[in-house]
């Protein structure tokens, strides 16, 4: 409690540094089990990586967006174990597991480098880079912030047996249709990594930017924050074609809809979890749909919490330690950090509205 009562009056203390620009915290917010530490200039995105074979020894991977900024690795105390650095710009972040690579299986983190117009290659978890300086993304656009990559989200499918690695990149700016790309990242014969265009989809209203991207692997999804308009749905395969499935949250947020994430309760259900950034809050949708329709999310709660302003999140079911037992989410505050919380704590508050 103590350690709480510390947080909230930092935080009241920010916003008064701010002269109350910021959205107040919420008395009855959630309060993070950890802050991390901070990073030089500016927090963005977080991701996930789930050691497989020590589960404690898990990382958080975030990036700090400004130029000269890079990407951070955190233990679940928040502390700082691996970085690189003095990149242009890195934006948002996600994880992909056993990519196959020079005669090997990795982990890697895949980040946008947006004034470099290019995607970064990080393996896991040394954070060492394996893309040869950079692949160039919106190659073609002659527009400067058609060309400026920001949201990514990582997608697996199926070729022929085989699994086929997908990178779903967002941008500053972009046309009313296809303003996503969705890239085939694969390792050449010569042993180095490329990308190859797959397709071009995804309605855009042109309000503020497509940031937050969010695949749901096992339903084949993708979601994206539509940010000052709503969340949109398409199919995550190309295959399936580039039709507009769902847009919904158009109505809940106070402004801005920013990060967004995936909670797998079971192999079907679960929530999508959205950050209301104005709200200093997260939006609740389930999963799963309705029961007669499965592109039907209709907003279940709004739940408070410490993050200030938060841009990106991400969430994992799985226990890491004893201080996640059901999972955490982890979610990007203002102040050059990061937020852990303790998912049962969330799950508490779904069941309550649910009543």
């Amino acid at each position: 409690m103590k350690n709480k009562a510390i947080y909230f009056l930092f935080s009241l203390a920010l916003l008064t540094s701010c002269k109350d620009k910021l959205a107040p915290v919420s008395p009855d917010a959630i309060q993070p089990v950890i802050v991390t530490e901070q990073t030089v200039f500016d927090t963005d995105d977080p991701a996930i990586w789930i050691n497989k074979q020590e589960q404690a020894k898990s990382l958080i991977i975030g990036t700090d967006k400004e130029n000269g900024g890079g990407l951070y690795a955190y233990d679940l105390q928040g502390k700082i174990v691996h970085q690189y650095v003095d990149m242009a710009r890195p934006n948002n972040v996600d994880i992909a597991y056993d990519f196959p690579y020079q005669n090997q299986k990795i982990d890697v983190a895949i980040v946008t480098e947006r004034n470099a117009n290019a995607i970064r290659i990080f393996k896991l978890p040394e954070l060492t880079p394996i893309d040869g300086g950079g692949l160039k993304v919106f190659e073609g656009e002659t527009t400067e912030e058609y060309n400026e990559p920001m949201g990514i989200a990582l997608y697996e499918g199926k070729e022929g047996g085989a699994t086929v690695f997908y990178a779903i990149v967002g941008r500053k700016n972009g046309p009313a249709e296809g303003y996503l790309w969705q890239y085939r990242y694969q390792t050449n014969a010569a042993g180095k990594v490329e990308l190859q265009l797959s397709r071009k989809f995804g309605a855009y209203s042109g309000k503020k930017e497509i940031e937050a991207i969010a695949v749901d692997q096992e339903l084949g999804y993708v979601y994206y924050s539509d940010e000052g308009a709503g969340v949109r749905k398409y199919y995550a395969d190309p295959a399936k074609g580039n039709q507009e499935l769902a847009f919904f949250a158009q109505t809940d947020a106070k402004r801005d809809h920013e990060g967004i994430a995936i909670y797998k309760k079971e192999a079907t259900t679960g929530y999508i979890v959205v950050s209301n950034q104005q709200d200093n809050s997260i939006l609740i949708y389930p999963r799963e749909g309705a029961s007669d329709n499965p592109h039907e999310h209709q907003l279940i709660t709004t739940i408070p919490v410490a993050a200030i302003e938060c841009d990106g999140l991400e969430i994992t079911a799985q226990g890491l330690d004893p201080k996640f037992p059901k999972g955490m989410l982890v979610m990007m505050s203002n102040g050059k950090v990061f937020h852990y919380y303790d998912w049962a704590m969330i799950q508490e508050k779904i069941e309550e509205a649910k009543k």
